[in-house]
């Protein structure tokens, strides 16, 4: 918005000249990062305040750690004050007129919606289960597949026409039309291997990557600071890649496919780590508020379309490492459990109590230990990620 402002200013006062600098992009990211960082300060007494007033407050497991008992009541969905936000300085500083940032922000307000109805019912409505998982994954796939078929032919385009074209050319071989180089799935530190996907392994990977980055977050947010930290860090590096496809000679330089208008995505990885940040102010230990489904699922969902958008999800594996074990970690226990009540009669666990961060604090890691440490462990992944724009 201010973007266009400045730019319609300009044109009826020449004179302002200085006005030029809202059309550089990092300067616009900084901005984005800085008023997030400000806005989720100041507003995050009043909605912390207002959530205690609704009691709105987490429940604890009593078969969990105990040590988490004493966080009951907590307020939660604290999510809402990052969405808020990433939403407001979004909007403020980015160019209105980039698809990108419309189908991050699109998904992110989306998945965050199915995370408030599934807290709202656990919190207030006091229905245990909150949202049916049949339903969350309904939901979920659908926002998913939606943004995957469109991200299908958006990452091919140069514009929003060739866009267009690229969709009815598609139609009219019969569904058959390969998408551009663009959209192959890149392996790193090679310098030109690539996959291409065609249109189905597009969408089909595109959605692999949203719906299980979303849920990813969504089991990592155990421990005060846990989930939002990696976020931050993952985002941050996510808003170079973008910066880098964006541009043409970084792209070509650095062997990267260039997607015209990838480069604005920085705004919002800025916002969406300023807003993170903010919010860590009130959810480092002992937290004031927990994120909620709310947060959680909505960041995941944004790191993943983003990651699609700048062709880098296997970067995004490694770098949210931490992410993938936390959920591999309950996939592996279930899984186990199952099997071995099948075969013995008797669930057996491989871990102490999953998701990870719970093993290692029933094996007498102090909350904090495991956060931090977690937080290490990303910082490092995040180095390697980004080691990928040179090492090739």
């Amino acid at each position: 918005m201010l973007l266009s402002l400045a730019m319609w200013l300009q044109s009826l006062d020449p004179s302002l000249g200085f006005l030029r600098v809202f059309q550089y992009l990092t300067f616009r990211a900084v901005m984005a990062a800085m008023t997030a960082v400000l806005i989720g300060l100041i507003l995050g007494p009043i909605v912390i305040r207002k959530l205690t007033e609704l009691k709105i407050g987490q429940p604890i497991r009593e078969y969990g750690v105990q040590e988490h008992l004493a966080k009951r009541g907590t307020p939660t969905m604290g999510g809402a004050l990052i969405l808020l936000a990433i939403g407001l300085s979004t909007f403020l500083w980015f160019d209105w007129s980039n698809r990108f940032v419309w189908v991050v922000m699109i998904v992110t307000l989306g998945f965050g919606a199915i995370g408030w109805v599934d807290d709202w019912r656990k919190v207030v409505l006091k229905d245990p289960e909150g949202m049916r998982s049949r339903e969350k994954y309904f939901w979920q796939s659908l926002i998913g597949l939606i943004s995957a078929f469109f991200l299908a032919f958006a990452v091919s385009g140069n514009s929003n026409e060739q866009v267009m074209e690229l969709f009815f050319d598609w139609v009219a071989s019969g569904f058959t039309n390969d998408l551009p180089p663009a959209a192959d799935l890149i392996v790193p530190f090679f310098k030109s291997v690539s996959y291409p996907l065609g249109v189905w392994g597009f969408i089909a990977l595109t959605y692999v990557v949203i719906v299980g980055s979303s849920n990813a977050v969504n089991l990592t947010d155990g421990l005060d600071g846990l989930a939002i930290m990696p976020v931050v860090m993952v985002g941050a590096a996510l808003g170079i890649f973008a910066y880098v496809t964006g541009n043409a000679v970084f792209s070509r330089y650095l062997l990267l496919p260039y997607i015209p208008g990838a480069g604005e995505l920085l705004v919002f990885c800025a916002a969406m780590s300023g807003a993170g940040l903010a919010f860590l102010w009130f959810n480092a230990y002992p937290a004031q508020v927990f994120m909620g489904d709310v947060g959680a699922l909505a960041l995941g969902g944004a790191l993943g379309t983003i990651a699609v958008i700048v062709r880098q999800e296997v970067v995004l594996a490694v770098m949210g490492g931490i992410f993938v074990l936390e959920a591999l970690s309950v996939m592996v226990q279930v899984s186990y459990f199952k099997y071995t009540k099948k075969k013995y009669g008797e669930g057996r666990r491989i871990l102490l109590m999953a998701p990870l961060h719970h093993h290692f604090e029933k094996s007498g890691w102090k909350e904090t230990q495991v956060v931090v440490r977690f937080w290490i462990i990303t910082m490092l992944l995040c180095l390697v990620g980004l080691s990928t724009l040179k090492l090739r």
